[in-house]
């Protein structure tokens, strides 16, 4: 097997639910970014945490959890998975190169959601071309996203992680074009605590954007994949610009 810098650790889904270390990128220190951070950590992950406002504004973040507060610049060194967690109108203003100096085989993990009215304004790609949210997010970002987590409540990720096959056990949608990079998402998911329901490709996941069935649903695999298949592709006038 190759080293874990390259594509053999990302195969080894085993290796990941065994709780296999891996260099972790953070951009967005929000509540789903701050609480990534804080279960990562507890996991053993190595964790670098960036967000726009600078290191400095992390102290407090990087002191509770032993993750280190970087420049957005440097989120990405040597990170295996890197999660972009900003507002969707903030994705055009991450530093060129991000991804520059990550290991072979990166995986990008995006929870972004387009909120035209209450944050983000009118993206035209979205709104006139029919973009999903995270197509338009890898368009800017030059690189393959795993869209997932961008319907769960962040105080979830604390209180709501279960062993797998638990009862009550939460399951969330994943949506890649990626398939190997699907499977490390998903292995890593399950060791935060929660089931997964592979919801295709990134031209699917308008099915757990806003508004649809899924989105907010705390449920397990069954009434996901329920959820996924009764969605509309219609976006609801409140979440059109």
């Amino acid at each position: 097997m190759r080293s874990r810098r390259g594509w053999g650790w990302a195969m080894d889904r085993a290796a990941l639910v065994k709780g296999f270390p891996m260099k972790i990128g953070i951009i967005g220190a929000g509540n789903i970014g701050g609480n990534l951070t804080r279960r990562l950590t507890a996991l053993g992950h190595e964790v670098s945490v960036a967000n726009s406002r600078g290191p400095e504004s992390l102290r407090a973040l990087a002191e509770e959890t032993g993750a280190t507060a970087v420049p957005a610049t440097e989120a990405a060194k040597g990170a295996q998975v890197v999660v972009v967690t900003v507002p969707l109108k903030n994705v055009p203003d991450l530093p060129k190169g991000l991804f520059d100096g990550a290991a072979d085989g990166l995986v990008v993990i995006d929870t972004g959601n387009y909120y035209p009215k209450e944050r983000d304004g009118r993206i035209d790609a979205i709104e006139d071309d029919g973009l999903t949210e995270s197509r338009w997010t890898e368009q800017h970002i030059g690189h393959q996203v795993v869209k997932v987590f961008n319907g769960t409540y962040a105080q979830d990720l604390l209180d709501r992680p279960l062993p797998a096959g638990a009862p009550g056990r939460l399951a969330v949608p994943v949506a890649s074009d990626n398939e190997a990079a699907k499977r490390v998402v998903r292995a890593l998911v399950d060791e935060l605590g929660f089931d997964t329901v592979d919801a295709g490709g990134i031209d699917d996941s308008w099915r757990q954007q806003p508004a649809t069935p899924v989105y907010g649903l705390r449920a397990g695999v069954e009434a996901v994949t329920r959820a996924l298949a009764e969605a509309s592709p219609e976006r609801p006038a409140a979440h059109r610009a």
